[in-house]
């Protein structure tokens, strides 16, 4: 499996047979291997996750099929490929071929995906975080903090072998909760476990500063330190 960072929270994953595209909003793409079909997901709405421009890779890609977020209108998608793309509400399951697809709640706008392909288990959180804000009311984030643990439930104990976590800078002292909690829920990794952080704002010190906080952490060695756009990971 390869992992290409494309900014933000853009993956682009290439497994033998299958190419999946995570949550595109700018930046290159990378050359499409031919005879592969591609899945472009889309976790949400926001335009730092959502951009129309994904459609246009049907003009050089034909075997290409999307996976939406049920939040982004059918009338965001061309007429002409409504066929060949799926809406998603959350805690739905979806199976097209090769590829089988579940939704989670997100704590914000839309869903996060888990996918099952080529004996592979991804996980791309979207905006499902524990958003806990310094000067928010208390209440407020106690309800963060249980609706994020509820709808991350259902990944208790799973093996995943690639997992994309949100670790936003923005939130402060509390930037790390989303991402430990996380790691606690899906228990020990295997050593070819890793744990990709995205939703960093290009601000990638904030992989290290997770890394310096937790030196004793089990999982610490899956954590990916991404350092910029382009970069390929194969694990």
């Amino acid at each position: 499996m390869e992992i290409t960072f494309l900014g933000h929270s853009g993956f682009y994953v290439e497994l033998e047979d299958t190419l999946l595209l995570f949550d595109y909003y700018k930046g290159s793409l990378p050359e499409f291997s031919y005879g592969k079909k591609l899945y472009v997901f889309a976790s949400h709405r926001h335009p730092d996750h959502f951009n129309p421009e994904i459609f246009s890779l049907a003009n050089d890609k034909k075997d290409i099929f999307f996976i939406l977020s049920g939040d982004i209108r059918e009338g965001r998608i061309p007429k002409e490929l409504r066929m060949q793309a799926a809406r998603l509400k959350p805690n739905e399951s979806f199976s097209p071929e090769n590829i089988s697809v579940r939704t989670l709640k997100s704590t914000d706008e839309g869903v996060a995906f888990l996918v099952e392909c080529e004996g592979k288990t991804i996980y791309h959180a979207g905006d499902l975080n524990d958003w806990r804000w310094i000067g928010e009311p208390e209440y407020w984030n106690r309800q963060m903090a249980e609706n994020y643990r509820s709808y991350i439930e259902p990944l208790r104990n799973m093996h995943i072998d690639a997992a994309f976590i949100p670790l936003d800078p923005r939130q402060e002292d509390y930037y790390t909760l989303g991402m430990d909690y996380f790691l606690s829920l899906t228990g020990r990794k295997s050593d070819g476990d890793r744990i990709y952080p995205m939703h960093c704002w290009e601000d990638y010190d904030i992989i290290s500063l997770w890394l310096a906080e937790h030196p004793e952490h089990p999982d610490r060695d899956k954590i990916v330190r991404i350092q910029g756009c382009g970069e390929i990971f194969r694990q």
